[in-house]
């Protein structure tokens, strides 16, 4: 299931960039003129939010010939969506269009590697993309990591439980065992996440009866200590390796036993290159969107 992106969300976006209409293209009198855009990848890469491009695009008045589907892997040169409309409606929508479609799928790239490379070591490995999206582009980024076989480590702070090191700052004369007995009272459908930053903390907590712990900012070799402790005491919590994991080094963290990879890389992965050509029509009539165009 991926995020709903609404009607509003999109003409946010366009108000942004086309607030009053285009001045440019208002000035030179061709708004009215027939043309046909089209969006092509220049690098290898995973395709996202090619349907938010192509339902802006409709909005504004154009008509979307065909669009490649988000998770889509394509080689450079791959055709990624085309359209065709009234000047004024294509360069209203271009570069918001291509630039989403940049940003998305820049994120769904890195997301897909870190996938590819942990699923290499172990197919069962879960691969959670973190809570840091920026700020109003959360949806955009999910859709994107989906897309990419990963999923959300968390949605927000309203859904899930995750102690961290800074919730037990309120907590230090508190026993262990019993906070942990008094969020499953609270909240009994939850596993219970906590963070942690050295395998004594990691053991601890295992022992007080945590479902799952969050490895912070361990090398693999510290996951594969931790991972190796908790089987000799026969304990069923999972672990969640988190903190600098990335496309380069997610085999290593799959290779430690790690059950879960968390990370934020792809939300700071530079954008795809979407290459867009615009061609002007001698009429209206339309043909195939990669083939050769009246121009």
């Amino acid at each position: 299931m991926m995020p709903l992106i609404s009607d509003a969300e999109i003409d946010r976006w366009l108000a942004e960039d086309v607030p009053y209409g285009d001045l440019t293209t208002h000035s030179l009198g061709i708004g009215e003129r027939p043309g046909r855009m089209r969006f092509a990848a220049r690098e290898a890469m995973v395709a996202a939010a090619s349907e938010e491009a192509a339902r802006l695009l409709v909005r504004l008045g154009c008509t979307v010939d065909w669009r490649c589907a988000s998770g889509s892997l394509v080689e450079a040169g791959a055709p990624l969506l085309a359209a065709e409309g009234p000047a004024a409606a294509l360069l209203a929508g271009w570069k918001v269009a291509q630039t989403l479609m940049e940003y998305a799928s820049g994120i769904a790239t890195v997301a897909h590697r870190i996938v590819q490379a942990a699923r290499a070591v172990d197919p069962t490995i879960v691969v959670a993309c973190t809570r840091k999206t920026f700020p109003g582009a959360k949806a955009i980024s999910l859709k994107a990591i989906l897309a990419a076989g990963a999923t959300p480590h968390r949605l927000g702070l309203s859904e899930t439980i995750l102690v961290f090191p800074e919730h037990r700052v309120f907590l230090a004369d508190e026993d262990q065992a019993a906070v942990l007995q008094r969020l499953r009272a609270a909240c009994p459908e939850r596993k219970i996440v906590a963070e942690v930053k050295s395998p004594e903390e990691a053991l601890q907590l295992a022992q007080a009866g945590v479902d799952v712990l969050q490895l912070e900012k361990f090398s693999p070799a510290g996951v594969a200590e931790v991972v190796a402790r908790l089987a000799n005491m026969g304990s069923p919590v999972k672990v969640a390796a988190a903190g600098g994991v990335k496309p380069s080094n997610a085999a290593d963290y799959a290779r430690a036993g790690a059950h879960i990879l968390v990370s934020s890389a792809p939300y700071f992965a530079p954008p795809a290159d979407v290459k867009v050509t615009m061609t002007a029509c001698r009429d209206p009539l339309r043909s195939s969107p990669f083939g050769d165009d009246a121009g």
